[in-house]
């Protein structure tokens, strides 16, 4: 695996393409992109406690999944975060 490629940002188009995905799957599941936003931030703030993470690749979206039986759909919060580093202590409160 080429870690250059890992580490890439992302082109202008490709962010667009993703906030559009975000844009329409977060009306499908009645979560407006601020909402999207506001969770992104507190996940953020919570897992730096204990590591650093490499907010400009995060991707966080809500996923509508269906049951076994396929009747029922539920909404997912679905997150990739890449880990930087994990720190050594936790920063206590």
């Amino acid at each position: 695996m080429n870690m250059k490629h890992f580490f890439r940002r992302k082109s202008s188009c490709q962010v667009a393409k993703d906030r559009l995905k975000i844009l329409l799957i977060s009306d499908r599941v009645n979560c407006s992109p601020e909402m999207m936003e506001l969770i992104k931030a507190d996940i953020t703030k919570v897992i730096s406690k204990y590591m650093r993470i490499d907010t400009d690749h995060m991707e966080i979206e809500i996923q509508a999944k269906g049951s076994k039986g396929g009747r029922n759909k539920s909404p997912s919060l679905i997150a990739n975060i890449p880990i930087i580093d994990l720190q050594k202590t936790a920063k206590m409160p």
